[in-house]
């Protein structure tokens, strides 16, 4: 059974601690909800755990290796879905599924792949749309299609149902039920509910105002 942790996180952006001494455990089929005001760091965690944003200290691990040890190895393992899609503007719905579809997975896979994700949040009917001309909504069913055509065991998705209605919201909580089923991770921020079963909730404002104190020891410290 996979696992992936961290122990006494710290994030430091500028001159400002935004969390400390942070720590999550996520084994194989779990689910990670953050929660938090704004500001409170749920996006810099995220980035965090997909290698983009480095700890000002602690670890991160996984199946009990540092993942500092292997950070390309790291990220192979993992699909991040920011705020900012990454739908490229000149390229049509196919072209881009069929890129991210590619990436970790032979010609046969990925054309399965890339059919299931086009299924699964119905965006069949966008396949020859350039990026340029779908609507925010269509921006973000294609681009949480990404993460069923990649088929990477670790999600992270930072604020994965803006700009979806109802229905799309309901999809996106079956893919995630039906990835954890398949021993998937998924880590998400949100601030809205979503119905995800046996969830973990992880509310990265209580790193931030009961921590605060120590910004001025870690930043003399020089962590």
């Amino acid at each position: 059974m996979a696992s992936f942790t961290g122990q006494d996180l710290v994030c430091i952006r500028g001159e400002r601690l935004v969390f400390a001494k942070l720590d999550f455990t996520l084994e194989s089929g779990g689910c990670l909800t953050l929660i938090g005001h704004n500001g409170a760091g749920k996006s810099s965690l995220l980035r965090m755990m997909a290698g983009l944003l480095s700890p000002a200290s602690g670890v991160m691990s996984w199946e009990g290796e540092p993942v500092s040890q292997d950070m390309d190895e790291h990220r192979e393992r993992l699909h991040y879905v920011g705020h900012h899609d990454a739908i490229k503007p000149v390229l049509s719905v196919e072209e881009n599924l069929k890129f991210w579809a590619g990436l970790r997975s032979d010609a046969s896979k990925a054309q399965a792949n890339f059919k299931e994700a086009l299924d699964i949040f119905s965006i069949g009917h966008l396949i020859d749309v350039p990026g340029r001309f779908l609507s925010a909504g269509q921006k973000r069913r294609a681009n949480l299609a990404r993460i069923i055509a990649s088929k990477s065991p670790l999600w992270l998705l930072d604020e994965p149902t803006t700009a979806l209605d109802k229905e799309s919201i309901k999809k996106l909580e079956d893919v995630i039920e039906a990835h954890r089923e398949k021993g998937g991770m998924v880590v998400l921020s949100t601030h809205s509910d979503m119905n995800i079963k046996d969830q973990q909730v992880l509310n990265v404002g209580d790193f931030t105002a009961a921590r605060g104190h120590e910004s001025a020891s870690l930043l003399a410290e020089g962590i």
